[in-house]
């Protein structure tokens, strides 16, 4: 073996080894709502996010047998659980709260297509920057900063309530789960998504699942993950609920984000490459946590869940 092949191998571990310890080093564990907090803000602020995945911070909607772009793949998500959760019946504007409205890709659907004056809250400051300045004038949408564990409106204030993939940053579910449904008026609608465990109690983890499981919550501030039994249980026994929940698992239509999620930086190079080296190696350091997440989607230790119920 030549010594130039000997020192290629051994740079190649070298770069992997390093890697590695760069990952793990770099965890971005849940310690409070600051850390998710602080975790948003400088995902939005480098900017990396938006230029990969869009105004939609969520995975998306593939419909089966029908090629569909990462992209067109998010905004078909929010029609398709619009329609899904019965939310298509409020009347133009209706009040919807958005809990956990990232930048506020899905308010403006909401706004401009469906008519309704929607509130989107986020406990991220930068988000709520950006929202602002994402959304046209005359469009129906404001943003604020809130904790969605606080929610400071009044009881019965909205229509309908709207969340994707903000519960799994929530450390007190049953609070989540509360404080949103204070906040809808009797018959109103709730439509909500979220990554969840599979039920554990039926069949509890393995060892090598609770090390992957460790890297998911710890990679992406998540405090904990509950499976669509508990979190429909959580709805269903709430004094301010109609106890008429329907819930359901969209792996199948929401699992080919995560490699398309990676594809976005080949199909769209210099959306990373305009924003310097340091964007470069960020885009690169996230790759292992969403093959952890394609695995586990795919292998059913996590589960994409979907819930509607009523006020």
């Amino acid at each position: 073996m030549s010594i130039f092949l000997l020192l290629l191998i051994l740079f190649v571990f070298i770069f992997f080894v390093s890697y590695f310890v760069l990952w793990r080093i770099n965890t971005r564990k849940y310690i409070s709502s600051n850390t998710v907090a602080s975790a948003y803000d400088s995902w939005t602020e480098d900017k990396i996010l938006e230029r990969l995945w869009g105004e939609h911070i969520h995975l998306g909607f593939y419909p089966p047998n029908k090629g569909i772009d990462f992209r067109e793949a998010k905004v078909q998500f929010v029609h398709e659980l619009v329609s899904w959760s019965g939310l298509d019946k409020l009347p133009r504007g209706s009040r919807i709260l958005d809990v956990g409205c990232g930048i506020g890709g899905s308010s403006r659907i909401l706004a401009n297509y469906y008519g309704f004056n929607v509130t989107g809250i986020t406990i991220s400051p930068a988000q709520v920057k950006r929202a602002t300045q994402l959304t046209p004038d005359g469009c129906t949408c404001n943003f604020k900063v809130m904790d969605a564990l606080d929610l400071k409106f009044e009881e019965g204030a909205f229509d309908g309530i709207w969340s994707v993939e903000a519960g799994a940053h929530m450390n007190n579910k049953t609070k989540f789960a509360d404080q949103m449904l204070r906040a809808l008026r009797p018959g109103g609608y709730l439509a909500l998504a979220d990554w969840n465990s599979r039920d554990f109690k039926k069949q509890p983890p393995s060892f090598i699942e609770k090390v992957i499981l460790k890297q998911l919550l710890e990679q992406w501030v998540h405090p904990n993950f509950i499976s669509i039994s508990d979190f429909s249980s959580i709805l269903i026994n709430n004094k301010n609920s109609s106890g008429q929940v329907i819930s359901d698992n969209w792996n199948s239509f929401t699992n080919p984000s995560w490699f398309d999620s990676i594809f976005e930086g080949i199909r769209r190079p210099n959306a990373i490459l305009k924003l310097g080296p340091i964007a470069i190696i960020k885009s690169i350091r996230e790759i292992p946590t969403i093959l952890l997440m394609d695995w586990a989607f795919k292998k059913g230790l996590m589960e994409f869940g979907v819930y509607k119920c009523r006020g």
